[in-house]
């Protein structure tokens, strides 16, 4: 009898975790969470990127973003136990916009700073870049640190739901990040800049401090 509700237990679940993944979009979460996340993590003790002596933690994240990465990311933050003022330090091409959204919303709702680059094992950036969704991500940062060397780029963010108007799917995507980046206190302007060009473009420091994406760019050595 033990043996025969075991089968039966394990059998149900094995049906229903079938059900959960007989979909592409499951697979890909799945996958993401559990399998091979896109993203990598590493706490940093002691960072300094406006070199004002004052080190705080930070969670360097990197990869791009998966269909999971929201999720993961809150996870990995919950792990390193960072505080409000603590920062995010990221460098990745993009990925999924909503999930970089919901990260976004997660790094604001903390009070976390945010930064574009990569650390060494002491705790010293090196530029990066954070491009695509990663911006919007970027974008949660309640301050957001401006690194020498590091770069961010926009594009416009395209929908091709089945059966939907590419433009007015399109129109809406754009609508959405318009929206996020307004609560966000960003200006408008990156959003025109995004909607502009099919390819990356690279902001330039000055651009990005305009329109309100850097809040607190680093004086040049």
């Amino acid at each position: 009898m033990t043996i025969a509700f075991a089968v039966l237990l394990f059998g149900g679940l094995g049906i229903r975790a079938y059900k959960d993944l007989s979909t592409p979009e499951s697979w890909s979460y799945w996958k993401d969470l559990y399998v091979s996340p896109s993203m990598s993590a590493e706490v940093i003790d002691n960072l300094d990127p406006d070199k004002s002596g004052r080190g705080r933690k930070a969670l360097a994240i990197t990869g791009k973003i998966g269909a999971a990465s929201a999720t993961w990311f809150r996870e990995q933050l919950d792990q390193a136990k960072l505080q409000p003022g603590d920062i995010v330090l990221m460098s990745s091409p993009g990925g999924n916009l909503s999930q970089s959204m919901i990260m976004g919303e997660v790094i604001r709702a903390r009070g976390l700073s945010t930064a574009v680059g990569t650390a060494d094992a002491d705790g010293r950036i090196k530029p990066g870049y954070c491009a695509s969704a990663c911006v919007t991500a970027y974008a949660g940062g309640k301050v957001r640190i401006g690194i020498e060397g590091s770069r961010l780029g926009v594009h416009r963010f395209t929908s091709s739901r089945q059966g939907e108007d590419p433009v007015a799917s399109t129109q809406r995507t754009m609508g959405f990040v318009l929206s996020y980046m307004t609560k966000m206190g960003v200006s408008s302007q990156v959003v025109e800049a995004m909607s502009g060009t099919e390819k990356i473009r690279w902001l330039t420091g000055s651009e990005a401090s305009g329109m309100n994406l850097v809040t607190d760019p680093v004086q040049r050595s």
